[in-house]
């Protein structure tokens, strides 16, 4: 009998809803429908309260080919904690932009973005979105670091490097190299970072 099948058993056994049982093991419901429907495994520190609560020993839960999946599973999560932590603190960083002289003013004078006074308002409007838009997809993107959803943790590390994307392109166009230098480096350590978390997830 395999893992999801067990936890099942188990908790239909003492008449548990998947609600309960969630409550009762300190993990979302989400996490125990997942276990059960065999999309994954529970993480160490989980099976050792899985075990606990039912009074049975890990041995028992789980065979050891599937400890070896859940070890794996659990490494690779870790690492889409880690690359989408650190994705989103440098999607944060890029709020700098936004106070640092580095927008050409005309005149080789370098202003901060509210001290534009040479360019057009819409330009102005287009800056401050797209950095604003990076800024706040990068503290959801440390937000969600925390939570245990690897799907949404991924999803919001590709559309923080899609808009890095965005902003050293409209940067490089509308001629203002220093922000464009400065968000390219920061897509460059994301790029390294993702590049990092395909070969350890592998």
């Amino acid at each position: 009998m395999e893992f999801n099948e067990k936890l099942q058993e188990l908790r239909k056994d003492r008449g548990l809803t998947q609600e309960e049982l969630a409550q009762e093991l300190f993990v979302s419901r989400t996490a125990v429908s997942k276990w059960e429907s065999g999309r994954g495994y529970p993480n160490i520190d989980s099976l050792k309260e899985i075990s606990r609560f039912f009074g049975v020993s890990i041995d028992e839960l789980i065979c050891p080919k599937e400890i070896i999946t859940a070890a794996e599973n659990e490494k690779r999560e870790a690492i889409g904690k880690y690359t989408a932590l650190i994705c989103g603190l440098l999607d944060i960083i890029t709020a700098l932009l936004f106070f640092l002289p580095i927008f050409g003013n005309g005149e080789g004078a370098a202003v901060p973005l509210f001290g534009l006074s040479h360019a057009v308002l819409w330009i102005k409007v287009l800056y401050a979105a797209a950095l604003g838009a990076t800024v706040c997809g990068g503290v959801c993107a440390v937000i969600l670091s925390r939570l245990e959803r690897p799907d949404l943790n991924g999803r919001f590390t590709a559309a923080g490097a899609a808009l890095s994307v965005f902003d050293v392109f409209l940067f490089i166009v509308t001629r203002q190299p220093y922000a464009g230098v400065i968000c390219f480096a920061l897509l460059v350590i994301k790029g390294l970072l993702l590049l990092k978390k395909s070969r350890g997830g592998a």
